[in-house]
């Protein structure tokens, strides 16, 4: 347990700690409007497509995160286009996915420094995490809450009745826009701790876990945070105590506790 408490006074165990509260608090925010949509497809989507502009960065010398946000942030308002003109959005994310994926696959081949570094693009490196990336996933966090809280009512109001919303009056189309282009900033500031393969997987779970609980978007968002937390402060202490020579990912084993925690609920959770 000393060993324990010691380790994380190192600044690489701090930062990956910070790194993991704050993707708790974005993760659990947007996943829970992404879940409420219906729209984990969507989220799976613009993870994998923000794989090319992450790839399209590496080969170019320049900033892997800016180009993903950037590609991620095109995928997700060209979504929103196709989807003003009746398109689904688990439609449009069918052309843009295989697009953008392809996208990347050519870029790969392109380049052999994103080859050496693929694994820590698609699974992720929580303690790699510079202060840099804690200043970026801070503001990130920071903007998201506040756009959040000043169209909460409103983004609630889509999520749980669209035609209603748009008979009240509510701007749909360009707040279900600013819900596509919340979920790609967030998607690409989390890369760096968990991947793109996994960054999904902490949206969607820890806020499925919670319609488990409750119907109430007040604990449900509660739920959700808490169970993002948990998952992910769990995996900084399986990584860290696991046996030498056996290497377990942070995001990996955060993924298997959130969804240990989605099947816990399943089975005894009652609707609220």
């Amino acid at each position: 347990m000393n060993d324990l408490i010691g380790l994380f006074g190192y600044d690489f165990a701090q930062r990956a700690l910070a790194a993991g509260l704050l993707l708790s608090v974005l993760a659990s925010l947007v996943g829970f409007f992404v879940v409420l949509r219906r729209m984990a497809f969507v989220a799976v989507g613009i993870s994998h497509a923000a794989l090319g502009g992450v790839a399209l960065g590496v080969l170019l010398g320049q900033s892997p995160t800016v180009w993903a946000i950037a590609f991620s942030i095109a995928v997700a308002l060209g979504m929103a286009a196709l989807g003003r003109r009746g398109m689904a959005e688990d439609t449009a994310m069918g052309v843009f996915f295989p697009a953008a994926m392809a996208f990347g696959v050519v870029v790969i081949g392109m380049s052999s420094t994103w080859q050496r570094d693929l694994l820590t693009y698609l699974f992720g490196n929580i303690l790699a995490v510079q202060s840099s990336d804690l200043w970026l996933l801070g503001g990130v966090t920071g903007v998201v809450v506040l756009v959040t809280a000043l169209f909460f009512k409103e983004l609630l109001f889509i999520s749980f009745d669209e035609e209603s919303a748009h008979a009240a009056g509510v701007p749909v189309a360009p707040l279900r826009s600013l819900l596509l282009v919340l979920t790609a900033v967030t998607v690409v500031v989390s890369i760096k701790v968990v991947g793109t393969v996994l960054v999904s997987a902490m949206l969607v779970i820890p806020a499925a876990a919670a319609t488990q609980v409750t119907r109430r978007w007040q604990p449900m968002l509660l739920v959700s945070g808490l169970v993002s937390a948990g998952s992910l402060f769990v995996g900084l202490l399986v990584s860290f105590t696991a046996p030498k020579g056996l290497n377990v990912p942070v995001g990996a084993a955060a993924v298997l506790v959130s969804a240990a925690a989605f099947a816990l609920a399943t089975l005894v959770g009652r609707r609220g």
